[in-house]
């Protein structure tokens, strides 16, 4: 996503160390990684919730298409039944 480096992450660090102090810095450090914890784990819900979405989506179009291939069976069985009734009775 970003193209962050390690010399990116040490000028972040050394300005944050000048301008909070060295005194505030791990608190500030700490409560910024809480932070992008949170978020990673948002995006990874939103990305499993997408990814369940599409699945069940799969899942309704193969049911679907299993109903329609299911009715033409249907179909196909009860013409086999009429058929066989017909030469049932052309036979008497």
């Amino acid at each position: 996503m970003f193209d962050v480096g390690f010399w990116e992450f040490a000028l972040i660090g050394v300005i944050a160390l000048i301008v909070v102090g060295p005194e505030r810095l791990p608190g500030i450090a700490r409560t910024a990684g809480l932070y992008v914890g949170k978020f990673k784990q948002f995006v990874n819900n939103i990305q499993e919730d997408v990814k369940s979405e599409l699945e069940s989506d799969k899942l309704k179009e193969h049911l679907s298409l299993e109903d329609d291939s299911a009715s033409v069976v249907d179909i196909l069985d009860d013409a086999k039944k009429e058929l066989d009734q017909i030469k049932k009775s052309a036979d008497k």
